[in-house]
């Protein structure tokens, strides 16, 4: 059946002219012989990838550079999710996609969020629901690698203990660097984090930050001149030194509110995806480590 379904996909590629990129070849993944989890993004994937210790494989839907808000999964990836054993996503809305790609999938899933106290979007098409970016604080990211820790278990029990001693030592690391980033904006005059998305009200929440940007989530990566009037009273009200803008959008916005008040543009954050293996963030501890690195830089030189 399984064979029947993915011959039926690629047929279906073919004839609608969807352009899907390959499948892994199947006698490379039946070799492997360890459960597969399939996660949505490649930051919950090295999540997950370090929690499981080498115990699973791990892979990501969508891949490195990819916008997770709007992303369009593709017969490829429907094919490659059937020989999925669990299945790993954010919540929270992030990815509206997920609920219609899941209706093909026959796997048991983890929301990854799940325990995390929501932040409101506070403005926009989206305001009142849940901000979905809660990976991005030290401290919420930690129920997250809980959550990986017990789908992980029930999956394969026999290497519980080694996912509970690996996720032990992730929150352990996450503990610390949210303990060193409190101690490093202690000094700044007015605390205020400003941002193209809206991905870092979890951080700026956890780390009594105040905040503000230009677009609650990328779906709307433009910004209108209101939006970024109001982001411009805002640093200039504050004294905001540093502005900041994300990898995955066109930071033309930032530079305008720079530009008009006099702030830097601070070095790039990344949010929604890892670097390549040889960028600059190529795990999910050192996308955190070096946004809040860039961050204090920026906000307590």
């Amino acid at each position: 059946m399984r064979a029947s379904l993915a011959g039926c996909l690629v047929l279906l590629a073919a004839l609608c002219g969807c352009g899907a990129s390959p499948a892994d070849p199947p006698e490379a993944a039946d070799a492997d012989g360890r459960p597969l989890v399939l996660t949505t993004f490649s930051v919950l994937a090295d999540l997950a990838d370090t929690v499981g210790g080498g115990h699973v494989r791990v892979e990501s839907i969508t891949k490195i550079g990819a916008e997770i808000h709007g992303y369009e999964p593709t017969p490829s990836d429907l094919v490659r999710a059937q020989d999925a054993d669990l299945i790993l996503d954010n919540g929270l809305g992030l990815e509206r996609w997920f609920e219609r790609f899941l209706t093909a999938v026959d796997a048991p899933r983890a929301v990854l969020s799940d325990g995390v106290e929501p932040v409101a979007i506070r403005s926009g098409d989206y305001s009142g629901r849940a901000n979905p970016h809660a990976w991005m604080s030290p401290l919420a990211a930690q129920t997250y690698v809980d959550n990986t820790v017990e789908a992980l278990s029930e999956l394969v029990p026999e290497h519980a203990a080694d996912f509970a001693e690996n996720g032990r030592l992730l929150k352990d690391r996450l503990a610390e660097l949210l303990t060193e980033f409190r101690a490093r904006i202690a000094g700044a005059g007015v605390p205020a984090l400003v941002t193209c998305e809206g991905a870092f009200s979890y951080l700026a929440r956890d780390a009594g930050l105040a905040e503000a940007f230009i677009w609650p989530v990328n779906a709307d990566s433009e910004g209108t001149p209101r939006q970024i009037r109001d982001v411009i009273g805002f640093v200039e009200e504050h004294g905001v030194p540093t502005v900041f803008c994300e990898s995955t959008v066109d930071a033309s916005a930032q530079e305008q509110v720079a530009l008009a008040t006099g702030a830097e543009l601070g070095g790039m954050l990344y949010v929604d995806s890892l670097s390549a293996p040889d960028g600059p963030v190529p795990t999910f501890l050192d996308l955190i480590r070096h946004d809040l690195a860039t961050i204090a830089e920026g906000l307590a030189p």
